[in-house]
Order: C-alpha cells, then structure tokens, then sequence
C-alpha cells in the first residue's frame, strides 16, 4: 500500500480515539483538497499490509482504540489492499470510517470483489468529490454535497449520537516532518507549502 501517515488519537474525524490512516495517491484531484500533497503516490511511501498492521497493533497494544478512519489520497484506488487491511483492522475495532471522494453507487457497480469486501467491513462512509464551494462547514465532512452512509447498523447509533452532539475541530499532530494539521478545514484555509 501507498501510505502516507498513522496517526493517533484522532480525535475530529469521527467518534472516540481514533486511529488515522491516510493513503497516498489519487485519481480524482479535487481542487482546493486539504491534501494535495497526497494525490501522487511515493516510493517511499510504499508498505506491506503486514508491516501497517504491525505498526497499528504496537498502538492498540498501549492505548483504547475506539474506531478507524482511512482517507487520503483516494483510499479506493487502493481497494485489494485496502479490503486486506480493514478486515484485519475489524479485529480491533469495527468502527470504520471511509472517506472517498468516489459516490457509494460508483463503488456498488464496479462489481469488483476488493471494493465490495471494502463496503462489506466498513462501518461508514463519507463519499463524494470535494467542492471548494460547498464547503460550508457540515459536520465531517468537506462539502455539503458529500454524503455520511452507515453501512453497518450496529454503528448507527453511536454515529447518531456523534452527529448530534459534535462540531468540526482541527487537531494538529507533531511529527517528525512538522506539522499537521487533522480534521474539516474551512475553504480558505491555505495549507503551508513550504519555500
């Protein structure tokens, strides 16, 4: 898999302590995305499904894990690997949150075994392009045109009570590369590129 950066605990994109993870590559390129760095995949970003579940497991392994959320990049351009990974992932915690810019009915008739084992894990959904001028600050997600499916009803509740009582908020993570920066952002945030 292309991937970019784990993070933990995620705490604005989603329910609980999350762990985040977040692919590299992209075919649909949204202008104005708060990840365009993430739209090309990197060699070095390269790394065995086993070697993700390693690094995910090492953090369960110290700390309350309350759900998953795989955004990017495009996560369903990477459904073979992605579907490996989630349902490995369900073992820990099967509260999965998806975001991908592709519509749930686009991914229903690719008519693909990846992508229908995919939606067959995920607890959630957020799909949709991103449009710059449809951010208008709705709950998780990045334009009002984007669309929150509950894939599994066991979550639906849960996923209720968040949607009722949360607002958009921006985390930011300390790494080794610098910052960055978690979460909704409003459409005239500028993401610093660097001189």
């Amino acid at each position: 898999m292309n991937i970019a950066r784990i993070l933990y605990p995620v705490q604005v994109l989603g329910p609980g302590s999350r762990i985040g993870i977040w692919v590299c590559g992209c075919s649909r390129g949204c202008p104005g995305c708060s990840n365009p760095e993430l739209w090309v995949p990197r060699q070095e970003y390269e790394v065995a499904v086993t070697d993700v579940l390693e690094m995910v497991r090492s953090i369960a392994e110290k700390h309350p894990v309350d759900g998953f959320t795989i955004s990017g990049g495009e996560p369903m351009d990477q459904a073979k690997e992605l579907a490996e990974l989630l349902e490995e992932l369900a073992g820990i915690s099967g509260d999965i949150l998806i975001y991908s810019g592709y519509k749930l009915e686009e991914l229903k008739s690719r008519r693909d075994d990846a992508t229908d084992r995919v939606l067959a894990t995920a607890a959630a959904m957020i799909d949709g392009a991103y449009i710059q001028e449809k951010n208008t600050d709705v709950l998780l997600r990045g334009s009002e045109n984007q669309r929150i499916h509950l894939l599994k009803s066991e979550w639906t509740e849960r996923y209720e009570a968040y949607l009722s009582s949360a607002h958009n908020r921006i985390q930011n993570f300390v790494t080794s590369n610098g910052v960055v920066s978690v979460g909704i952002h409003r459409r005239d945030w500028k993401q610093y590129e660097g001189e």
